[in-house]
């Protein structure tokens, strides 16, 4: 393995735990509604979990409300059921082979709250990115016949790449806080 192939693995590593801290933010309500608003929800069907995707369709007809169309309409219960115990604080109602989810106004305590899960998302892709930095420099250190210069400066490098994406991660909490926050 050489030092290019070690940073080029960390920098993967680092959007990855970027991109999935923006897939978790996009599940997190704010004022309007959004089909990814659903995509944490997992439904017991068959007698296995399943992603809500995986067994409805999910569109948001209107600002305020989601619509979702499970594929077998004998599930609409067991979706229902899944919607309305997951944290979103969420109350469903079944019509007619759809299931219908508006969305409740926020008030300033569930604002709050919804800032704090924020906040913990971020941190769970902070330590992504920590953790690809460490893997890197690990892997660094087991490299032999190269310079401790060149070992400095990929360090350097990973620090930076670090950085970077720590920087980006506090500019998507920015982002979703103020967009949580608007009223």
């Amino acid at each position: 393995m050489t030092i290019q192939q070690i940073v080029k693995d960390s920098r993967t590593s680092m959007d990855k735990g970027l991109d999935a801290a923006k897939r978790e933010f996009a599940s997190v309500r704010s004022g309007k509604a959004s089909p990814n608003m659903l995509d944490t929800i997992r439904v017991e069907m068959y007698g296995q979990m399943m992603s809500l995707n995986q067994v409805a369709a999910i569109a948001v007809p209107e600002p305020r409300t989601i619509l979702v169309t499970p594929f077998d309409k004998g599930q609409a219960k067991a979706i229902e059921k899944a919607i309305r115990e997951s944290d979103l604080g969420l109350e469903p109602a079944h019509q007619g082979g759809v299931i219908r989810v508006p969305l409740p106004q926020m008030n300033e305590q569930r604002r709050k709250e919804l800032v704090k899960v924020v906040h913990k998302l971020a941190e769970d892709g902070k330590i992504a990115i920590r953790h690809a930095r460490t893997h890197g420099r690990d892997a660094l250190k087991k490299l032999s016949g190269v310079s401790e210069d060149d070992v400095k400066h990929a360090e350097k490098d990973l620090q930076k790449l670090h950085d970077d994406h720590i920087v980006k991660i506090d500019q998507l909490i920015k982002a979703k806080e103020a967009e949580i926050m608007e009223v």
